[in-house]
């Protein structure tokens, strides 16, 4: 049989159903998401995955690759899944403001690399998220107003094709599937390692202020007013949040790249709005970047949704502020602009985004809730028509949607033109394919 055959091929450990721990192993990060994959290897490193590509190609298996499992969408019934964590190598060549990261690695594990020489890289707000796939998606970081999305730092991806055959793509080697790889997700190739830029980061402040919900209106005011002349270094989310058993409440996160008297200045009309009940700002390391969110690390039930929004208009005020927020706990407004709204050469699959907002809607996937959160979310985004972005960051994609969701359509046939001539027998799948 040729999944019991993977046991001769790769080193690392192989888990098929009934194996103890399987389930654990097989397991989405987001709990509401099932995976009813065919077996499990994790690979010991890049000639282990090649020879688990090229046995699947050769038998007609399709692999799909999570590092961490964060990003999983349920369409994987009956594949091989491949786990990268112990690809987990880190070279920071600090002189050079690059390195080189292993499939496995986690922001949190690099930013505590590279935090120590003061740079960074274009870390999102989970330090337990893997920062291959979050790249291949485009991955929005705090400091991506300032430097662009993260996928336009990478130098080169370390690959696996889909023959088994292993690779170095940089825009000179292979522009088109260079292109692909950079934000267009892992439809098209196994990546074992990246090669990122790094970015200076002498000082950074940031952290959670948050206000009893009476509050809301206040705050939403000094966001929007303040994001209407936020230097490209300071990143803003407003937040509601409704937890069970507990009272509405309203905050703002705040990552800038810069020093607290600097920041003081920027933030000071929030200082005036009074009443906080919570102020967690304050000098951080990019190592801590984490801290201002804190958000789970461990596999949790979620359900989410995401949108671009146009404007901030008292219309949509009113659609995100005047209703009580449950079933939802959380109704989060990224700013954007900035460097993610510049045009250029073209630097990958994850073009510019002109909205100036992400809308982010998120519910507990418990059984009990599910049907309520996601009518919830419906009834939000439906209201919000006229002010909706055409797409959404792939990162960003929840189970039901597809990768058109995320990409213009001219991008997405271009991506999948790459897909049928990379990878023409389907040996990969992305979490959300482009063909399909």
């Amino acid at each position: 049989m040729t999944l019991e055959n993977l046991r001769g091929i790769v080193r690392g450990r192989v888990l098929l159903p009934g194996d103890e721990e399987f389930d654990k192993v097989a397991q989405a990060w987001n709990l509401t998401v099932r995976q009813s994959v065919a077996a499990v290897v994790e690979i010991a490193d890049a000639e282990d995955a090649a020879a688990l590509v090229s046995h699947a190609n050769s038998a007609g298996l399709t692999v799909v690759t999570q590092p961490t499992g964060h990003g999983a969408s349920g369409n994987g019934d009956g594949v091989t899944l491949v786990r990268t964590a112990r690809l987990d190598g880190i070279a920071v060549h600090a002189d050079q403001r690059w390195a080189r990261v292993g499939a496995g690695a986690t922001w949190g594990q690099l930013q505590a690399a590279v935090g120590a020489h003061g740079l960074t890289g274009l870390a999102g707000s989970n330090p337990v998220v893997g920062v291959t796939g979050y790249t291949l998606g485009g991955g929005l970081s705090w400091f991506s107003r300032k430097f662009g999305w993260a996928s336009d730092g990478v130098r080169a991806f370390e690959i696996i094709d889909a023959d088994g055959r292993p690779a170095r793509v940089t825009a000179a080697s292979d522009p088109e599937l260079f292109w692909a790889l950079r934000g267009g997700g892992g439809d098209y190739a196994l990546v074992t390692a990246l090669e990122l830029d790094l970015h200076p980061a002498p000082a950074l402040y940031g952290g959670r202020l948050m206000w009893p919900g009476t509050a809301t209106r206040a705050v939403f005011e000094a966001f929007t007013e303040l994001t209407e002349r936020a230097p490209d270094e300071l990143s803003l989310w407003f937040h509601r949040f409704q937890f069970p058993d507990a009272p509405p409440m309203v905050a703002l996160d705040v990552a800038y790249l810069g020093d607290a008297e600097a920041a003081g200045e920027l933030l000071a009309g929030v200082d005036a709005i009074g009443g906080a009940i919570a102020d967690k700002r304050g000098e951080l390391s990019v190592a801590n970047l984490g801290d201002i969110t804190a958000e789970p690390t461990d596999p949790s039930p979620a359900l989410s949704r995401a949108e671009l929004l146009t404007d901030l208009d008292d219309a949509v005020a009113k659609i995100l502020l005047d209703d009580p927020l449950a079933p939802l706990v959380n109704l989060q407004i990224r700013h954007l602009g900035g460097a993610l709204a510049a045009t250029g050469p073209e630097p990958g699959a994850r073009a510019a985004v002109r909205e100036p907002y992400l809308l982010y809607l998120l519910g507990l996937g418990l059984p009990h809730l599910a049907e309520a959160v996601t009518a919830e979310q419906r009834r939000i985004v439906g209201a919000l028509d006229g002010h909706l972005g055409a797409g959404k960051p792939y990162t960003f994609l929840t189970p039901g949607e597809h990768a058109s969701a995320a990409f213009d359509a001219s991008t997405v046939s271009r991506l999948a033109d790459i897909k049928r001539a990379r990878d023409p027998r389907g040996v990969f799948r992305a979490n959300y394919p482009v063909l399909g």
